[in-house]
C-alpha cells in the first residue's frame, strides 16, 4: 500500500531547520501559532462538512469523525487562549493560506459513489494530519533548544498538549484507509490512488505558503502538473483548465510578496537594494528571511 509522508520544502528545508528560525523571531513566532489555531478551528468546520455530506453512514465512521472534530475544537481553544494571554492576533493570519490552497486543488468529487468520499475524505485527513505532527514535533524541539523563558515554556506546554493527540489521529487514518485496502485489490487500488492524489494536493499547497521569491507561480504551475499526473487521463483536460488560471495569477502571492517586499524596504532600505533584492531574484528564501529577522532584531534591541 502507498505510504504518504509530507516532504520538504523543495525537497531542502526539513520542517526542522524551518522551526529552528520561527522561534527567534517573536513577531514570526507568534503568526506561525495563529496559523496553528486558524487550521485547528477551519478543520471543525471541514470535518462537519463531511459528516453532513455522508449523513450517518457508515455509522462507525460518522461516530469517529465526530470525536475529532471536538479534539480540533478543544486544540484551537488551547491555541486561542495561548495566544489571548499572550496578548497576540487571533484573527485571519495573514499571507496564503495552507487551508484555502489545499482545498483550491482538490477536484470536485460531487460525482463520486459514498465509499469514494470516504477514501478521498481519509486520505485528505490523514496527509494534513501528517504534516501536522511534523512541524508540532519540530516545534517543540526548536522550544527546547531556545531560551527557556516563561513565554517559550507556555507555548511548548501548549502544542506539547496536543501533539499525542494528532498522533492518534495519524494512527487513526492509517488504520482505517487500510481496512479499505483490505478489502480487495480494486480497493486497495483506489486507496493508493487517493494517497498519490492527496499527497501530491498537500505538497503544493503546503509550498505555496512558503515560496515566495521570483518565479513563484512556475513553481506552483509545476506543483500542479504533479497534481494532475495523479488524475485518471479523461480528468487531467478539465481539471488543468479550472486551476490553472489561479495557479498563475495566483493573487493571495502577489498580496503576501508586496507585504514581505514592502516591509523589508522600511525596516532597511540600504539592506534591501544590496541582499533582499539579490536574494528574492536568486529563489533564496531562506536567508532572505533570516535577513528580514536580523534586520528585525535590531531595530528592537
Amino acid at each position: 500500500m502507498t505510504v504518504a509522508h509530507p516532504r520538504r520544502f523543495r525537497n531542502q528545508l526539513t520542517a526542522q531547520a524551518i522551526l529552528d528560525q520561527v522561534v527567534r523571531n517573536r513577531e514570526i513566532h507568534m503568526v506561525t501559532l495563529n496559523r496553528y489555531r486558524y487550521s485547528e478551528q477551519r478543520s471543525c468546520k471541514d470535518l462537519t462538512d463531511l459528516i453532513e455530506r455522508l449523513d450517518g453512514q457508515p455509522r462507525e465512521l460518522i461516530k469517529e469523525l465526530s470525536h475529532h472534530v471536538s479534539d480540533e475544537a478543544r486544540h484551537a481553544v488551547w491555541l486561542t487562549d495561548l495566544l489571548y494571554d499572550l496578548g497576540e492576533d487571533i484573527g485571519t493570519p495573514p499571507g496564503s493560506s495552507y487551508i484555502n490552497e489545499f482545498e483550491r486543488l482538490i477536484q470536485n468529487n460531487a460525482a463520486l459513489d459514498p465509499e469514494e468520499v470516504v477514501i478521498d475524505a481519509l486520505a485528505a485527513i490523514n496527509v494534513t494530519e501528517k504534516r501536522g505532527c511534523e512541524y508540532f514535533s519540530a516545534h517543540i524541539k526548536a522550544l527546547k533548544n531556545a531560551d527557556q523563558t516563561s513565554e517559550n515554556l507556555k507555548i511548548q506546554e501548549t502544542i506539547a498538549k496536543i501533539m499525542p493527540e494528532e498522533v492518534g489521529h495519524v494512527r487513526w487514518g492509517n488504520r482505517k484507509l487500510a481496512e479499505i485496502s483490505h478489502k480487495s485489490s480494486n480497493h486497495k487500488a483506489k486507496v493508493d490512488a487517493a494517497k498519490r492524489k492527496y499527497m501530491a494536493i498537500e505538497q503544493a499547497a503546503f509550498e505555496s505558503g512558503m515560496d515566495i521569491m521570483a518565479g513563484a507561480e512556475f513553481r506552483r504551475l509545476e506543483n500542479l502538473m504533479k497534481v494532475v499526473d495523479t488524475l485518471p487521463v479523461w480528468q487531467r483536460p478539465q481539471y488543468l483548465v479550472e486551476h490553472l488560471p489561479e495557479t498563475l495569477i495566483a493573487p493571495e502571492l502577489q498580496k503576501t510578496r508586496a507585504t514581505m517586499i514592502q516591509k523589508a524596504w522600511q525596516m532597511d532600505p540600504v539592506n534591501f537594494v544590496q541582499k533582499f533584492i539579490p536574494m528574492f531574484f536568486n529563489n533564496d528564501l531562506s536567508n532572505a528571511q533570516n535577513n528580514i529577522q536580523k534586520v528585525s532584531a535590531k531595530k528592537t534591541n
